[in-house]
């Protein structure tokens, strides 16, 4: 590879997992996680010149192969004397804002109609094809898009179906996304979808860091030089991979091999059977790699160092890994029940048959865990922040968290947060344009139907009914004869669609002194992780201001990584008066930010407070005109109750009044709770 990054920066497993699916692309494409600037993006776009080159049918747009056409090829039949040509693999780029058409091709439904054809533009899918398919941020690309990338991945073949006119093509390729944990996660479900992940960490070596730096200066010195220079080793690893394609075939994946695949997704509870397909494909894979004809308990081990990682996270604030032990555990207790001879090893199968040391892992590493960083500083995949908590430092705080008569907080332990639970539904009223997502009702691409309208621009998604209305009235001025219809661009009308937008949900947490019982902050910390759960859920941005003593602050500006809210509130510590205006005010100030950066996101401000102001001069007053400003702006609000005991003063719903919204508290925040109140409304009636 000519990459300059390519031994230095623990990148071994990456490396690895790309080969292993340029080997065999049935093992479902490789997630690389890590923090920006680890080469990721790099890693991937060296990979395309390691492919074999691809034999296709000249003119094709699907990439058909000579002699084995997709009989369902657009561009077909194929002539079986058509000629044959080659071509370097493709490496596809996938752009996070791509559109459904875009990813899968478009049907021109204006010609369909006026024309009678069928006239199909290839897609990304199809460009694809017997090549690379590269997402960078898939972690920020729409969930209806990765569901159809990840679907035409798993089958092989992209329909498109468009008002009853359809198309199917072959999709067969390489998918590679890329992410950085800190701008979120993806969703369990589709994490399962790809095959393999990786986690990439910068090295804290000096002497690696440095080695990194002279590479790279001198490939921006002399780039063709450069190449050159590596140019042999990549010659060689372009010819192990063709000749581990060639062997795939004749590997052998025994019933002792097998067992230890089951036991080890069993032993680690992972949901469904792909987990256990991907480790034998992956173990094969790794058999081929190394020049063998039979898979090893090595190989077994480093397919689900590979496989199974991303396939452990229950929820988001879960942390991708394995616990070696374990796997270790299972392997173990496999082999002994495979009998004494151990692994599938057959006569003249040689774990090394090139004596060059590199085993089931070869060609530049495999084995192991990925490095970690010599400060002992947690990966990208973690939760784990080096950064000082809200208020101060990064050590446990201590004190009373009584209220004091300064302004000053005095500081008790973090509580530790109640179990989450399911939260009633939160929206911003009223319709929105902005991202897609499962929140607030919007205008958007995907959803139900609600009307038509002329095109602007480009037809979108064809209103059918609403077109042949439109062209009916003229059809004898236009001189219709027969049973069809004569449509001309003017009668195209295209749907109007509702469905659900992605907002920014904004928190304020009350950090106070008032709050400081230790059972009540646990409560409140439970609520806060339950709302940032159907946060991650729905889609949303989401913000973390905290106010405690004299002053408020950003603890955590407006991401879409629940992860980093879900470690800020596991820190936040409590104690001093409490500054309800500041709270508001520096909320004020984060949205009035947010609507410049981004005027489509609705937000919603969700304040966690028992609505008591002592902060300040005038604290009550002070409040009550800080919540009017934000009300003035049509900020969307909901106030979440705190208060408990027999006593309660109701000042937090006087604040949501105040901010024009509504106010909750703890138990009915919780849909269980909705739900009963629902069901004995109904009994009553």
């Amino acid at each position: 590879m000519t990459y300059p990054f390519s031994a230095l920066v623990g990148q071994e497993e990456l490396r690895l997992a790309l080969v292993l699916n340029a080997v065999s692309p049935a093992v479902g494409g490789v997630l690389v996680r890590g923090e920006k600037g680890t080469a990721k993006s790099t890693a991937v776009r060296a990979t395309a010149a390691l492919l074999p080159p691809v034999r296709v049918v000249p003119g094709c747009r699907f990439s058909c192969e000579p002699g084995s056409a997709d009989p369902a090829c657009p561009d077909g039949p194929h002539p079986a004397d058509g000629g044959a040509l080659d071509r370097p693999a493709r490496l596809v780029e996938l752009p996070v804002g791509a559109s459904e058409d875009r990813l899968v091709g478009a049907l021109d439904l204006e010609r369909a109609l006026t024309e009678g054809v069928k006239a199909f533009e290839p897609g990304l899918l199809a460009a694809a094809h017997r090549g690379i398919l590269y997402v960078d941020e898939v972690n920020l690309l729409h969930d209806h898009l990765v569901d159809l990338l990840l679907d035409a991945a798993a089958m092989g073949a992209s329909h498109v179906e468009r008002e009853g006119v359809s198309v199917t093509h072959a999709a067969r390729f390489l998918l590679v996304g890329t992410m950085n944990p800190e701008e979120g996660e993806l969703r369990p479900q589709l994490l399962d979808r790809f095959g393999l992940t990786v986690e990439v960490a910068a090295s804290r070596d000096t002497d690696e860091r440095v080695e990194v730096v002279r590479r790279r200066l001198a490939y921006d010195a002399d780039p063709a030089g450069f190449a050159g220079h590596w140019a042999a080793r990549e010659q060689e690893v372009r010819e192990r991979i063709a000749a581990a394609r060639a062997l795939l075939p004749a590997v052998r994946l025994g019933d002792a091999a097998l067992r230890q695949i089951a036991a080890t997704c069993a032993a680690f509870e992972v949901d469904g059977m792909r987990a256990d397909i991907v480790m034998a494909r992956t173990a094969t894979a790794l058999a081929a790699w190394a020049g063998r004809t039979a898979v090893l308990a090595e190989d077994v081990r480093q397919a689900a160092l590979l496989a199974l990682p991303h396939r452990r996270r229950r929820n988001p604030f879960d942390a991708p890994g394995l616990d070696q032990d374990t796997l270790d555990e299972a392997l173990a207790e496999a082999a002994a029940r495979s009998g004494p001879d151990g692994p599938d090893t057959g006569p003249g199968d040689d774990p090394d048959p090139d004596g060059d040391g590199d085993g089931p892992g070869g060609g530049g590493g495999g084995g192991g865990e990925p490095p970690q960083p010599a400060d002992g500083r947690a990966d990208a995949g973690g939760t784990a922040d080096p950064s000082p908590g809200p208020g101060g430092s990064g050590a446990s705080p201590s004190a009373t968290g009584a209220e004091s008569g300064s302004g000053s907080p005095r500081e008790q332990p973090a509580a530790a947060a109640a179990t989450p639970f399911r939260v009633r539904p939160l929206a911003v009223p009223g319709l929105g344009e902005g991202a897609a997502g499962r929140r607030s009702r919007a205008r958007t691409a995907y959803g139900r139907t609600t009307g038509a309208r002329r095109p602007h621009g480009a037809l979108g998604t064809l209103h059918l009914a609403a077109t042949v209305r439109a062209a009916a009235p003229h059809q004898r001025a236009r001189g219709r004869r027969g049973p069809g219809i004569v449509v001309r661009a003017d009668d195209l009308r295209e749907a109007v669609r509702e469905g659900r937008e992605g907002n920014l949900v904004l928190f304020a947490v009350d950090a106070s002194g008032s709050m400081a019982a230790r059972q009540r902050m646990s409560a409140v910390k439970g609520a806060v992780l339950s709302l940032l759960l159907d946060a991650y859920q729905r889609r949303d941005k989401i913000g973390l201001v905290t106010f405690r003593g004299g002053d408020a602050e950003l603890a955590l500006p407006p991401t879409s990584s629940v992860d980093a809210g879900a470690a800020r509130l596991e820190r936040l510590p409590t104690g001093g008066r409490t500054p309800l205006a500041a709270g508001l005010l520096k909320a004020h100030d984060v949205l009035r930010v947010e609507r410049l950066r981004d005027p489509a996101r609705r937000a919603l401000l969700v304040v966690v407070t028992d609505g008591r102001a002592t902060g300040g001069p005038e604290p009550v007053a002070h409040a009550a005109r800080a919540a009017r400003l934000l009300a003035a702006t049509g900020t969307a609000a909901v106030v979440v109750d705190c208060e408990s005991g027999p006593v309660r003063l109701g000042l937090a719903g006087a604040l949501a009044t105040d901010l024009g919204g509504v106010a909750v508290t703890l138990d009915e925040l919780r849909a269980d709770t909705v739900s009963a109140l629902v069901k004995d409304f109904r009994r009553a009636a």
